[in-house]
């Protein structure tokens, strides 16, 4: 169980994700200390360089403009403002930044120009540098390898089936297209999802068969619980149970052995103990900040008052991968290419955004 698959049955990995509970922590713990350093944590700053006015209908998220949700939005940040939350995040014990902008896709022009600048300012910090900013082409791909990206986060969020019942205004397919644009350059790969948005147990296996089986798997994925956002069609869900974490993070664990796995979203509602489960079940990267985006985090002092008194230790940037080289725009040998791609506007009808829409149309 120690080598990576890309087999595996959705009945295999429920079969894993049932496991008597203290046996399936020794078999993750077992399998991450034959991979990883048990005693590191990849340590994130998550930035939202762009706010709201998304006009996807993920039913998850705050930042979709048809929905009502108080959010304080954004234009895009300038490359000085991101390079000093950078600086921030660096003294706090951050080795990457991650910018998120609430795009549906990177469009060729003047912003996509400006986020290449700020990749190259950050890496240029001696940082990783991840961005996640909806579809992208191959060409935008290349570009931003070009720059100096160290990742792309573009997550699944569950399984195919159940991917329908949260978002209607893209196709799963363009996910995994995606995924597969970022593959073609030198960047890694960052991909997980959401557990606690209504799915079924066999869709947390479903969207685990589907990362498992990309090749090579991804080099981290984030396990999100749920943070039910008042004004979002599922304001109304329950926050999902430590248990159910610490079994997600395990299985992951197991059927992604080289993958770093990241407990993102939903930790300001666990507790220290309940995250020490996750860490020993195999999760070895978080997202420190006050802010996930737009959802609550952790300070990142109590973070490293946790690590103290677990004997963590914060990983060192490139410790995984070689720090990619920047190119300057200057000398850059790819072009903007203008494109417009057709990416898939399914536009199926899900009742519940449905109504959080009409909901909104009210209050607005």
């Amino acid at each position: 169980m120690s080598t990576v698959r890309h087999d595996w049955t959705k009945e295999q990995i429920l079969d894993i994700y049932n496991t008597p509970l203290m046996e399936l922590l020794y078999q993750a713990a077992t399998i991450h200390r034959l991979h990883h350093d048990p005693n590191t944590v990849q340590v994130s700053t998550l930035l939202s360089i762009k706010t709201g006015g998304c006009p996807e209908d993920c039913g998850y998220c705050p930042q979709a403009a048809r929905y009502h949700t108080n959010i304080e939005g954004n234009d895009l940040m300038s490359v000085q403002q991101v390079k000093a939350q950078a600086l921030r995040a660096k003294s706090s014990g951050s080795s990457r930044v991650c910018m998120g902008a609430a795009w549906r896709n990177v469009k060729d022009g003047p912003e996509f120009d400006q986020v290449l600048e700020m990749v190259r300012t950050i890496n240029k910090l001696d940082m990783e540098v991840c961005c996640t900013l909806g579809m992208v082409t191959e060409n935008q791909a290349q570009r931003l390898a070009e720059a100096g990206l160290y990742a792309y986060n573009h997550n699944l969020d569950s399984s195919e089936e159940y991917y329908k019942e949260v978002i209607s205004t893209r196709g799963f397919e363009d996910r995994l297209e995606t995924i597969d644009n970022v593959r073609k350059t030198n960047v890694t790969v960052c991909s997980g999802g959401i557990i606690g948005m209504g799915e079924k147990i066999e869709d947390r296996a479903g969207m685990l068969v589907a990362l498992s089986t990309l090749d090579p798997q991804p080099e981290s994925t984030p396990i999100n619980a749920l943070v039910a956002v008042e004004g979002t069609p599922l304001e109304d869900q329950h926050p999902v149970s430590i248990w159910d974490m610490v079994r997600m993070v395990a299985t992951t664990r197991i059927v992604l052995p080289e993958t770093q796995v990241r407990l993102s979203a939903g930790r300001t509602q666990m507790t220290r103990e309940g995250q020490a489960m996750c860490f020993f079940a195999g999760a070895n990267s978080i997202f420190a900040g006050d802010k996930l985006l737009t959802t609550p985090n952790p300070d990142v002092n109590e973070d490293m008052e946790m690590f103290k008194l677990l004997g963590l230790n914060p990983q060192k940037p490139f410790t995984k991968k070689t720090q990619p080289q920047t190119v300057e725009a200057v000398d850059s040998e790819l072009q903007s290419l203008g494109e417009k791609p057709k990416w898939t506007r399914p536009e199926h009808k899900i009742e519940r955004n449905e109504d959080a829409k009409q909901k909104a149309k009210v209050l607005k």
